[in-house]
């Protein structure tokens, strides 16, 4: 069983930048790819980001403004968001899984999950 942990969420202006952390839980034999979600009010979760052996995705929402790393222990995965807009307002969940690969609907196949941590931009 995977523990994930949120902090860094907050209000801030259009423009601004906030930096979101995950601190996982140190079975790294259940988890090989952290990934951030989002899902506002009235809306399905979208995936944002994700990190698998230093390869990353991003929705095409958010590239060029938002940057996923992850510390070199892999259990720490930060989500830098600059150039923040009203849209990207939601909870941001961190979550985490086993993945082979990035493959088509990778998105979907996550089983572990934060509680989430708010972000309003305004």
């Amino acid at each position: 069983h995977v523990q994930l942990v949120e902090s860094g969420g907050g209000s801030v202006q259009a423009g601004g930048s906030l930096r979101l952390s995950c601190a996982a839980s140190k079975d790294t034999d259940t988890y090989n790819c952290m990934a951030w979600f989002r899902q506002a009010p009235g809306k399905e979760r979208e995936g944002v980001a994700a990190i698998l052996s230093g390869r990353t995705r991003y929705a095409d929402s958010v590239k060029g403004r938002f940057t996923i790393s992850q510390d070199n222990a892999g259990n720490t995965v930060y989500l830098q968001m600059n150039s923040l807009k009203p849209e990207d307002s939601a909870m941001y969940y961190c979550a985490a899984d086993y993945l082979p690969r990035f493959y088509s609907d990778f998105w979907a196949d996550f089983d572990y999950w934060g509680r989430g941590t708010q972000v309003t931009v305004s």
